[in-house]
């Protein structure tokens, strides 16, 4: 009764607040559309749409048998784990919970492997950090580099830390089978028998990827622009009780949104607030994530027995580390840049004159806010990037079709 009664004021608050600050409310859910439409949607459609079709066509088993090996001695993970870490790292979150999540309710990791892969393959998109970030919001392609490589360090030293902390698990029986046969002649077989297991033609699987896909992205953008105009409602209020500093208009967008919580990192002027500092801070709000992005994982993973607050405890460690990390490679890439031009980097933010071409922006009126044209669209960068993961995974499944094939 006391939870409901809490949650009813709350909710009665909330919409006095709306109405309260209607101009302010409508500016942040304005924000948060732009974000998910031009950043979130095709950041992660494709890759959803992508591995609905390989799951069909059993490239998932094949990729496990060939990368069992593998995640077995560096993760103790299963195969099967290689696809969460693949689509979550190449697309951002939450494909890496939708794909572990998958996994799970097939029973193809156990408990304990599906929370440390669900930490592992929750991060943030690589598109957004390399030219978003770095070309776009602080207009130095190169520390966008600097930030992805110290959230992807601390990726990996965080697996391994949660690897050395986790109880021992005896391997299941699929890590003995190893040497039955030869790797590649099982990767084929495993294809072969999951495709003929499905049985969908391509025109129906590629009709529910799409139109599953969509309906998880509306409820991700739902998700998104709520955060955003909680943030935004709770500013004058955390500025009312907060003490002072720069920090005070960072809080609150770096703890519910992790996009618009790094926008207001790059932008924000503070004398005493160091370079190295503020890419540090900016790594870590990546590596957290957000509310938000906590909240996405949680709905993707929705029906199975994973659990939320451990997610939240290992992207805390992991936000702790990729802070460590920007700073314990700040020298080392300043001695780089010296002797590096970096040419890529600087087409990559020429490629972006609507956010690169001159830093009048950077003064925003109000902490938090973001102006829409400042978000560039990633869906050439996305398409290019899924398109040529298909090329590979049909190649993959024609070798594979080709191998079943021979007579042994």
């Amino acid at each position: 009764m006391a939870k409901t009664l809490l949650a009813a004021l709350a909710s009665i608050l909330l919409v006095g607040a709306v109405i309260y600050q209607s101009e302010a409310a409508f500016q942040a859910s304005l924000q948060g559309l732009t974000l998910w439409w031009n950043i979130v949607f095709p950041g992660l459609l494709p890759f959803l749409v992508l591995f609905e079709l390989i799951t069909a066509f059993g490239l998932v088993h094949g990729i496990g048998v060939l990368l069992q090996p593998l995640m077995r001695r560096l993760f103790r993970l299963p195969g099967e784990a290689a696809l969460p870490l693949l689509f979550g790292w190449l697309s951002g979150f939450p494909a890496g919970a939708e794909t572990t999540a998958v996994l799970r309710r097939h029973g193809q990791v156990t408990l304990q492997e599906g929370q440390r892969l669900l930490a592992f393959s929750h991060m943030p998109n690589p598109i957004f950090m390399l030219v978003v970030l770095g070309a776009g919001f602080m207009h130095q392609p190169e520390l966008g580099l600097l930030i992805a490589a110290a959230v992807w360090l601390a990726a990996l030293w965080t697996a391994w830390l949660l690897l050395l902390t986790s109880r021992s698990e005896a391997l299941p029986a699929r890590a003995a089978q190893v040497q039955e046969a030869r790797l590649f002649e099982r990767a084929a077989k495993a294809i072969t028998a999951a495709r003929e297991s499905d049985g969908r033609g391509f025109g129906r699987a590629l009709g529910e990827a799409v139109s599953s896909g969509v309906q998880k992205l509306m409820l991700i953008g739902g998700l998104i622009i709520f955060t955003a105009v909680i943030a935004r409602l709770m500013q004058p209020l955390w500025l009312f009780i907060s003490s002072g500093g720069w920090w005070e208009a960072l809080f609150l967008p770096a703890l519910l949104e992790s996009h618009i919580g790094t926008y207001t990192a790059a932008v924000l002027e503070a004398p005493s607030l160091a370079p190295v500092l503020s890419a540090a801070i900016t790594a870590a709000i990546l590596a957290w994530s957000g509310i938000s992005g906590l909240l996405q994982a949680g709905y993707s993973t929705s029906g199975t027995d994973l659990k939320l607050l451990p997610l939240a405890g290992a992207k805390l460690l992991h936000a702790a580390h990729a802070a460590w990390f920007v700073v314990l490679l700040w020298k080392p890439a300043q001695l780089l840049l010296a002797s590096a031009p970096f040419d890529f980097w600087r087409l990559a933010a020429s490629a972006l004159p609507a956010v690169s071409s001159n830093g009048a922006w950077m003064n925003s009126p109000v902490p938090g806010y973001f102006h829409t044209q400042h978000f560039p669209n990633l869906w050439p960068y996305t398409l290019a990037a899924s398109a040529l993961l298909m090329l590979l995974l049909a190649a993959l499944y024609m070798l594979a079709r080709r191998e079943a094939d021979i007579p042994k």
